[in-house]
């Protein structure tokens, strides 16, 4: 083999294609556009989704749902998981370092889920209804949250 005589496989390299260039090309006169309208034009475009004026189906349909944009804000914390931390006084902060709910979360709600056996003080969180009952059956006590 010698450098001069290199080639690229048959087929891999494919010719540019020429539009407008007359009849024999397959793609002369019209250059594939058609015959008149918007996309035929030179500058002829129109946004993503536009139906020539008629209502676009994005609009057309109805609008179900809501997502709120505070949702990743609040976590939830179950109820036996409070039971294993060494802490007393349980706060936003000693979540975070139990390492319980994520650095970022902003709010913390403390679910009814399994059973908690000592008194602890819970500050500045929300609870469930069930979840208060439980705390405060065990001898705990709970501040209001801000």
């Amino acid at each position: 083999m010698q450098l001069n005589t290199i080639q690229p496989a048959p087929g891999a390299k494919k010719a540019k294609r020429r539009v407008g260039r007359g009849i024999g090309s397959g793609l002369g006169k019209t250059a594939g556009r058609g015959h008149k309208g918007q996309s035929s034009r030179a500058g002829g475009y129109h946004k993503v989704g536009f139906e020539g004026g008629q209502m676009p189906l994005q609009r057309r349909l109805p609008k179900r749902g809501f997502v709120s944009l505070t949702r990743g804000d609040t976590a939830e914390v179950m109820l036996y998981a409070l039971d294993k931390l060494a802490a007393d006084k349980i706060d936003l902060l000693a979540l975070k370092q139990a390492g319980l709910i994520s650095s970022r979360a902003l709010h913390a709600k403390i679910v009814l889920s399994g059973a908690i056996s000592k008194a602890i003080k819970v500050e500045g969180l929300s609870v469930t209804k069930g979840a208060r009952a439980a705390i405060e059956a065990a001898g705990g006590s709970i501040a209001a949250a801000e």
